[in-house]
């Protein structure tokens, strides 16, 4: 479920007027935003705590009381003068100490040692314009973000940004990460802001729920907790047999790669057994290039795939056209198991008729990306969400609309759209999506629906893409797509134990 802006002061606003204070959530608040951090970035660096007067502003003092108890190296920027603090916020500030040095434009950070920015400048209730003072310490705010690779982690929103709307005013604060506290925003959902917003995490604060009636239960955010317990646990005398087998149709000649990496994915996705179906004219470079667990079957025709040993197909990565559209095509239409449909398996449906998929016996996933939906529904409108929606009732498939937000719609809402959360720029590089269907294939191998092996493969992919740049070394610029199935199982881990 989202909030609007609104539905969440009502929220607070009723918990206050009872017998809960103020003062326990904001200090609840900050600490689960400095243990977010941490989480992140577990190397202890410095934080600059950019504080406006409100009590978004106490919620990053809070934060930064606790990072730097943790060894960080703690600065401190208010938008406005002492004066003007809240109460509440005030006493926040005096608990930071009052030896906290302020930051200036002078400030070198350590090398070596991360920065860290906490915007905490404004709420979710701030709408127009961003004041002077305001818009002075967002520009800093970024301008620290660009000249020194620091990373913005933003409370609740991005300053700037409206949290209804999404839309941010000039100067609005661009944040690596959003930190939505209780409940997404509509706002940080919709299209506008997603280059504000960044990495979503929700921090969870129980005391705060929704009152009846709030909320945009059609939609939701990709947490582990939205998926805790969907992936089944392997009792101890499982085998290979009972754990999926998977078909990868594609890899034709020149686009081999595609093909190798769904066959990776699908292979730590969890998949039991995964064959990659190859032509003759691909066979030997398949072979060459496939892991050693991976079979790779010479076929003539791909109407072997009919083998009833595969559990699920991955039709599309590497797959190209050519005389063989006719059988690619029947299997997309007619055959009776769960299809992740990718890549030229889906301009294979765009240059046909893609609602006839609608009539296929067996489940559906399709995996568009921008262009791909936009070939496979040209006279599509509206925002991503509204596109995804559209589609799936279209095609009574599930669509997965890849991008920085990626949307998975059920067709006639059956299930909420949901939003993934995880992820990072590295991602806009090549194969991504090929990683993608083999994980979400080898999830839905294993007897997860294909609505949920799409939640989970997006919030898997992009987490690992995260592992492989926080924590093995690597960056947003050398990040490759064989780089993520290595990381899927402390992707795996993350998601069980409800971390990030």
């Amino acid at each position: 479920m989202i909030l609007s802006p609104k539905e969440m002061a009502e929220a607070e606003q009723q918990l206050l007027a009872g017998e809960e204070e103020a003062e326990p959530l904001m200090d609840e608040a900050g600490e689960k935003i400095a243990a977010a951090i941490r989480q992140f970035f577990a190397t202890p660096g410095t934080v600059v705590a950019f504080a406006g007067n409100g009590h978004n502003g106490g919620d990053a003092l809070v934060a930064a009381r606790h990072l730097a108890e943790s060894g960080w190296d703690t600065r401190l920027q208010l938008a406005g003068s002492t004066d003007s603090l809240k109460p509440l916020t005030g006493k926040k500030l005096e608990q930071l100490g009052p030896d906290t040095l302020r930051w200036n434009e002078e400030y070198t950070p350590r090398q070596g040692k991360p920065l860290i920015l906490l915007d905490g400048l404004l709420g979710i209730g701030a709408a127009g314009e961003l004041r002077p003072a305001y818009r002075k310490s967002a520009a800093a705010i970024n301008r620290l973000r660009e000249l020194h690779g620091a990373h913005t982690f933003a409370i609740d929103i991005p300053s700037g940004i409206d949290g209804a709307s999404g839309t941010p005013c000039p100067g609005a604060v661009i944040a690596d990460f959003t930190l939505s506290i209780a409940y997404p925003k509509t706002g940080l959902l919709n299209d506008a802001a997603t280059a504000n917003v960044g990495r979503l995490v929700l921090v969870p604060l129980p005391a705060i729920r929704a009152l009846p009636g709030q909320g945009d239960s059609n939609a939701v955010l990709i947490t582990p907790e939205m998926l805790a317990g969907l992936l089944p646990r392997r009792p101890f005398e499982a085998h290979k047999g009972q754990c999926g087998h998977i078909a990868i149709i594609g890899g034709s000649p020149g686009l081999s790669g595609a093909a190798i990496l769904a066959a990776q994915g699908a292979l730590r996705g969890g998949a039991g057994l995964v064959t990659i179906l190859a032509r003759r004219q691909s066979y030997p470079t398949l072979c060459a290039l496939a892991p050693p667990e991976v079979m790779v079957r010479e076929v003539d025709s791909y109407n072997s795939a009919s083998d009833p040993a595969f559990d699920v197909l991955v039709i599309g990565p590497g797959l190209d056209s050519g005389e063989w559209d006719p059988e690619v095509l029947d299997l997309l239409l007619n055959d009776s198991r769960p299809v992740v449909a990718d890549a030229d398996a889906l301009n294979l449906l765009a240059r046909n008729d893609p609602a006839a998929i609608a009539k296929a016996p067996g489940k559906r996933l399709l995996t568009p990306h921008p262009g791909e939906m936009q070939r496979l529904d040209p006279l599509g409108e509206g925002t991503r969400r509204a596109r995804a929606e559209a589609f799936a009732t279209r095609t009574k498939a599930t669509v997965l609309l890849k991008g920085a937000r990626t949307v998975i719609a059920q067709p006639a809402i059956s299930s909420p759209t949901a939003f993934n959360s995880t992820g990072n720029p590295g991602m806009a590089t090549g194969g991504i999506g090929d990683t993608l269907s083999g994980l979400c294939g080898a999830i839905a191998g294993n007897g997860v629906s294909l609505y949920h092996a799409a939640c989970a493969g997006s919030w898997i992919n992009g987490r690992a893409a995260e592992i492989a740049v926080f924590n093995a070394g690597g960056s947003p610029q050398s990040l490759v797509a064989s780089d993520l199935p290595a990381h899927y199982g402390a992707a795996f881990t993350d998601l069980a134990t409800g971390s990030f």
